[in-house]
């Protein structure tokens, strides 16, 4: 899936929202945010304001009342990340979980656009959250690496971009994910080993005229011909039929997709065009951006090693760019911020936190205690690089014990472990 580029800087901004497009008509804009699949900026030091992203994208937030209907329905206290607002906006997650409630089975499909060998702690976020998915709905799942689409959106040759793939794979199992549940795929291979997945790209094109890709997208005269039909691929594992070996040629099991929402104008597309295939609408499940450690203003690029922390960092060197880049919240000087506190909304360390400490008491004050001038900004500091060291050293040894040929097994084309005959 698309990796938005790190855009800054009020002209920037000012440029990007005049373009701003979702479906076949403009969407009026604030001067504050611009968001689509390649770029994210917002001139707040808060970031992008999320309630206004909600009503200019027709997606519905994500209430206590859902979250609560999650936990009923699974037995299970809902995953941190759905309880903070990480996860804030969704399209259709009731209809999934009436699907649940009537024994009905559904899909998990989500992806990665390859643009580094390493990814960063923000690419996680979804599959940490996709894996609490599968494991609490027992569901299958399906990864799409888009090789292809960093072909050709980025100054990358065919053959590195495919290198890429197989690198972030090797992070995405490092995950955790079950190999019975879970097929990995690579654009540039799996489209030609399955004519169904083919098939489905045809479908899918034939529905979209180049003025409605046009709009969706903001793709003009100058954009290779690429970028334009690659808006099907990615629209095509939302149908279970482009997966006949894992879902035994049935095409109406519907999906849930958890990502970024900078990724949903895709979805908005697929869902114009299933009903006209005679297919389910796909669901999805948003999620905020994992800001930069510069502020929250932009998500962090891949090409930028000290916008984030990645997942190949030492210790030192997760301790050295938390305590010289991570924007603060803290006062200017001692005084001033034990006076006032520090700025939770604004502050990096504290944003972190809310992605990784799972300790929803110990978050509380942490919050409370620099809110008020209690915790000073070396302090809140070092919790964090106490919290993500271990994360990211247990990330990479998993990882070094990952072989050839388990990377082979997640993406051979296969049925996965799931029995449909026991769902009415």
């Amino acid at each position: 899936m698309a990796e938005p580029d790190v855009k800054n800087g009020p002209e920037d901004v000012a440029e990007k929202l005049s373009k701003l497009t979702m479906g076949d008509s403009k969407v009026e804009a604030d001067d504050d945010d611009f968001v689509d699949p390649w770029s994210v900026a917002s001139k707040s030091a808060t970031g992008i304001d999320y309630n206004k992203l909600i009503k200019k994208f027709g997606s519905s937030k994500i209430d206590d009342e859902l979250v609560t209907r999650i936990e009923k329905i699974t037995g299970k206290p809902a995953h941190h990340l759905l309880k903070r607002g990480v996860f804030f906006s969704h399209r259709e997650m009731h209809g999934i979980l009436n699907k649940v409630e009537q024994g009905k089975p559904f899909f998990l499909y989500t992806g990665r656009g390859p643009s580094s060998n390493s990814m960063h702690l923000g690419h996680l976020i979804p599959f940490v959250f996709t894996k609490w998915l599968q494991e609490t709905f027992d569901v299958p799942l399906v990864i799409q690496m888009t090789d292809d689409e960093k072909f050709l959106w980025k100054d990358l040759k065919l053959d590195v971009a495919q290198k890429m793939a197989i690198d972030n794979v090797k992070d995405i199992i490092a995950c955790g994910f079950d190999k019975e549940k879970t097929f990995i795929f690579k654009d540039t291979e799996y489209i030609g080993q399955s004519p169904a997945f083919y098939q489905n790209m045809l479908r899918v094109q034939k529905c979209v005229t180049f003025n409605q890709v046009r709009g969706i997208f903001g793709f003009g005269d100058s954009s290779n011909i690429g970028k334009i039909a690659f808006p099907s691929i990615q629209a095509s594992p939302s149908f279970s039929s482009s997966f006949p070996q894992i879902f035994e040629g049935k095409k109406d099991i519907p999906c849930l997709i958890p990502c970024a929402i900078d990724q949903d104008p895709y979805f908005r597309m697929t869902r114009d065009v299933a009903p006209r295939l005679k297919y389910p609408k796909p669901a999805l499940i948003h999620s905020t951006f994992f800001p930069a450690l510069q502020g929250a203003q932009t998500k962090m690029s891949a090409s930028d090693p000290l916008s984030s922390i990645f997942l190949t960092d030492t210790p030192n060197q997760i301790k050295n760019k938390i305590n010289k880049y991570a924007f603060s919240g803290g006062g200017a000087t001692l005084e001033e911020h034990q006076k006032n506190g520090g700025n939770c909304d604004v502050d990096i360390p504290y944003q972190y936190l809310t992605f990784f400490l799972e300790d929803d008491e110990r978050l509380a004050q942490i919050k409370e205690d620099y809110s008020s001038g209690k915790m000073m900004t070396g302090e809140i500091k070092k919790t964090l690089i106490e919290v993500l060291q271990p994360i990211v050293k247990k990330h990479q040894e998993r990882r070094k014990m990952i072989t050839d040929d388990e990377i082979k097994e997640f993406m051979r084309p296969r049925k996965l472990k799931y029995d449909y005959s026991t769902k009415k």
